[in-house]
Parts: C-alpha cells; sequence; structure tokens
C-alpha cells in the first residue's frame, strides 16, 4: 500500500469520491474495502433488515481480491472498482435471488443480469447482495412476505420508506457506499427524506431500462441513484445513464459531465416553494415546519425563495396519476390475478390496483396522458420565471413499520394507499429531474426531506443547488443515526 490518501480511521465513512480515489491509488485495497463494509453490516442490518440474499463472506472476498489484482495487472475499471454493492430487488441480478419481494419469486435466480446492473458490474462492483423492497416496489413503505419489514436507520422502530427502502436505511447505517434505486411514485425521494440522504429521480429516459420493459413502464418508472451527498448521487449517475439501443427512449447526452465539480455561485436564483399546494395536499404542520426552516439555508447561499401556488389542480393530476398507475399494475400482474391459486399471494392493495385498472377504458388512459401533457408544459412556464421549484418530499413523518400505510393525515382520510405520497407524485408527472435532499429533523428526532426540481434533462444544474444547500447544511454527514453514535 501506498498510503498516498487520509481516510477516516472508519473506510465506511469515507465519501464515494474518497474511497473511490483510495481504491485507485492503491492506498487501501478492494478486500480492506469489503471487509470493513461486510462488518458494518453484520452489526447493523440484523437491526434493520436492509439488505437480504447476502451473500457469503469467503465468496465476496475472494471477488474482492481478484479486483486488486486487476489493478495490479494494470486493468483498473473506473472509480467503481472494487466497491461493495447492493443491488435494489427489483433488479435481476445473474446468480443471485430476485424476490421483487413476492412470494411468488422467492425461489427465482436469474440466468442474466439486467442493463443497469450489467453496467454496474462491467464498472467493477462486487455485488454483496440485493436491498430490501415492499412487494413489487409498490407503496413507500418496505415490507413483504418473503423478508419481512425494513426499520429506519434513525429508529429502527419506524419504516424505511420505500421502495428504495432497504437501499437508503443501507446507505445511512453505513453498510453500503452508495446504492442503485428506482422511482414511480417517489420511491428514491421518500425513502431518502426519512434516512436524511439524497435520492434523485431523473429525467425521463436518463436512465435506459431493460429491453423486457414496455415503454409504457418507461414513461413511468426510473431508475437512479442514492447517496450521502449529492456529489456521491450525481457520480453514481454518471454510471447509470447513458443511451443503449434496447432502450428506445434514452437518453444520448454523454452523462462523464455528471463527474464534473459542483460549485457554482447562487446569488439572485429564484426559487419557488410550493408547500402544500395552498392547501390542496394534506400535509402534516411540523412537515410543513421543517421543510420551510430548511429555506433559510437557500436564502443564506444567495437565492430568492418566494411561496408560489402550483396553478394546477392536484386532484385532476391524481385522477390521471391513478389511471395511469393502476393500468401498469394491471398490465404486469392480471394473469396471476385471475389465478385463484395466485391471487391470495398478492398483496390487498396491488389488487385493489389491479381491480381499479379494470375499470378503466383506453379513453380513460387517454385523457389522463392529456392531462400530464397539460402539467408538462405547465411546469415548463413555471421555469420561465423561477430557477428551481421546491416541494415537500413527504406528508408525514416516518411512521410505525407495522402499519402498512397513513389512512389519515391531518383528519383528512386516504382513500389509497399512495394517496399520502401526492407530494412526490405530482413531480413523477413532470418527468423532469428531482432530489430529495435533507431538510432537518422532527421533534421526535425522525428525519425529513424536502424536494429540489429542475427543468427537463438539468439533473447537472439541480446537483449544483444539491451541493450548494448541502454545504450550507450537512444534515447527512452531521447527525448521524443513533445506532451509529452509541458504536
Amino acid at each position: 500500500m501506498t498510503g498516498r490518501m487520509e481516510l477516516p480511521v472508519s473506510l465506511v465513512m469515507a465519501d464515494l469520491q474518497s474511497l473511490a480515489e483510495a481504491i485507485r491509488t492503491r492506498a487501501v485495497s478492494c478486500v480492506e474495502v469489503m471487509s470493513a463494509y461486510l462488518d458494518q453490516i453484520e452489526e447493523f442490518n440484523p437491526k434493520i433488515n436492509a439488505i437480504v440474499a447476502l451473500q457469503p463472506r469467503d465468496v465476496l472476498l475472494r471477488e474482492a481480491g481478484g479486483r486488486d489484482a486487476e489493478i495490479a495487472r494494470g486493468q483498473y475499471r473506473g472509480w467503481m472498482h472494487g466497491l461493495p454493492w447492493a443491488v435494489k430487488d427489483l433488479a435481476v441480478t445473474k446468480g443471485i435471488r430476485t424476490t421483487f419481494g413476492s412470494p411468488l419469486f422467492k425461489d427465482y435466480i436469474p440466468t442474466e443480469d439486467g442493463l443497469m446492473v450489467s453496467r454496474l458490474r462491467k464498472a467493477g462492483v462486487v455485488i454483496v447482495g440485493k436491498t430490501n423492497v415492499p412487494e413489487f416496489g409498490c407503496g413507500s413503505q418496505t415490507y413483504n412476505t418473503v423478508y419481512g419489514v425494513t426499520g429506519n436507520a434513525y429508529d429502527p422502530t419506524k419504516t424505511a420508506g420505500g421502495s428504495s427502502g432497504g437501499a437508503a436505511s443501507a446507505i445511512a447505517l453505513r453498510m453500503l457506499p452508495a446504492a442503485d434505486g428506482s422511482d414511480m411514485a417517489g420511491s428514491l425521494r421518500n425513502p431518502a427524506a426519512f434516512n436524511n440522504i439524497y435520492g434523485l429521480r431523473p429525467s425521463f429516459g436518463r436512465v435506459p431500462l431493460g429491453p423486457t420493459d414496455d415503454v409504457f413502464l418507461q414513461n413511468l418508472v426510473y431508475e437512479g441513484p442514492l447517496g450521502r451527498t449529492p456529489r456521491d448521487v450525481a457520480m453514481l449517475l454518471s454510471a447509470q445513464a447513458g443511451y443503449d439501443p434496447r432502450s428506445p427512449l434514452s437518453i444520448t447526452q454523454d452523462m462523464a459531465s455528471f463527474t464534473a465539480p459542483l460549485d457554482r455561485d447562487f446569488k439572485g436564483a429564484r426559487l419557488g416553494w410550493v408547500g402544500d399546494c395552498s392547501g390542496e395536499l394534506p400535509i402534516e404542520p411540523e412537515v410543513l415546519e421543517v421543510c420551510r426552516s430548511a429555506l433559510a439555508s437557500f436564502e443564506a447561499i444567495g437565492c430568492i425563495v418566494e411561496d408560489i401556488p402550483l396553478g394546477f389542480s392536484t386532484e385532476r393530476l391524481w385522477k390521471s396519476w391513478l389511471a395511469l398507475r393502476s393500468v401498469w399494475a394491471a398490465g404486469h400482474l392480471i394473469d396471476t390475478y385471475k389465478d385463484p391459486a395466485q391471487r391470495p399471494l398478492i398483496k390487498p392493495e396491488i389488487q385493489w390496483e389491479i381491480e381499479t385498472a379494470l375499470g378503466v377504458s383506453g379513453i380513460d388512459v387517454y385523457n389522463a396522458g392529456v392531462v400530464r401533457s397539460e402539467f408538462y408544459l405547465h411546469v415548463l412556464k413555471l421555469f420561465e420565471t423561477y430557477d428551481y421549484l421546491l416541494a415537500p418530499t413527504a406528508q408525514v413523518f416516518p411512521f410505525d413499520k407495522t402499519t402498512h400505510w397513513p389512512t389519515e393525515i391531518c383528519g383528512r382520510k386516504t382513500d389509497a394507499y399512495t394517496r399520502w405520497m401526492e407530494t412526490a407524485i405530482i413531480w413523477s408527472l413532470a418527468g423532469g429531474p428531482a432530489i430529495s435532499v435533507p431538510a432537518g429533523f422532527g421533534k421526535s428526532g425522525l428525519p425529513m426531506g424536502l424536494q429540489i426540481i429542475g427543468r427537463n434533462h438539468a439533473e447537472f444544474a439541480v446537483f449544483q443547488l444539491a451541493h450548494a444547500y448541502h454545504e450550507a447544511t450537512r444534515w447527512s454527514e452531521e447527525v448521524l443515526p443513533p445506532l451509529l453514535r452509541e458504536v
């Protein structure tokens, strides 16, 4: 070892860029890094159940040793070389059990990797296992009958959010350096907010989905990155993104720019804060209070923050979402639903989605798409005045992990299991990049986040504002989970 880099006493506390550079310069070996992370997993994973399908330690150390041998031969694969990785259990992984959180797939071992996973392997990661998810990724509460429930990094009795809940909780407890995830209704953003880290839902087409995923699905589900800092998230997106001919709607833009420095002057930048959309969305008062207090940090870096109305009916957006979402669920699971032997193996919330979809016509889907297009143009108009938009990431703080979903917010009944996620769903329909950044903590000590929403394809600009905000706040680095503080 050359000893050319100064790293934290614990390797798992190093940021992604520093850790990658230490491996590249051989200041630390891939085996040492793997061993440190496996020790962390052994210590904390039993407390929160974030990483599943964990591979044998000797196999992983042997693979990490192979990555060290590659570097010794001059075969360095890039900044992800030798990093321990766990893939979200909605992405197929060759030779590693992939369940989608469903008992229907509890014994499924794929024979090939998904598109994004193949990119990560080629970049040099060592896959240690999978990160836990709700069944088929449905709902922002990570529980299933295969692996059980995932606890919050800041209070293991609370939910980690979802559907990338396992990934977010594992990152916060330093069991992973960063992680991949996916997002339909907030699945990269909500768990980031609930675990005091960063999660980006990128622009439509930024990260290509696999050739078996239909175009309709690609309109709704986006894969993306989670990390401890905006820089970490940007670095990961550079590896996930990029055109693939098997994904016809993927973006051709070169992604190398995401690894560039993020420093920028934001004096005079105009930010529009939509809050609870003029009272249309039920959001816990303390959530709004924490998010509103975070606005001062944007002002401290020179931004001008203004309260603005969304100016578009959230109920119209909800109905559009409901039609598009339910048809997606039905399309994937209708045959299973029709089978009396298999239907009981699907959780009630998904059965409800399918039953809802059976009452949706082709004209309904068309009209839902029209509303979504109208909203995209409306948001485009907002960006003529504002450089960025801001919104809460969630409507409630992390709730008890035995509760499947909040049935009431501020005295209003929630008529669907995703209704409590509307503040994220709205920006899913907009199609552009939205990153959840830590906003602070409630009186209970639980985290909350807010979203920075940017123009379509403007991920780098979003990263720049998130980075400036991070430098002014450092929530994810300064306020560690109590479990880590106890060690």
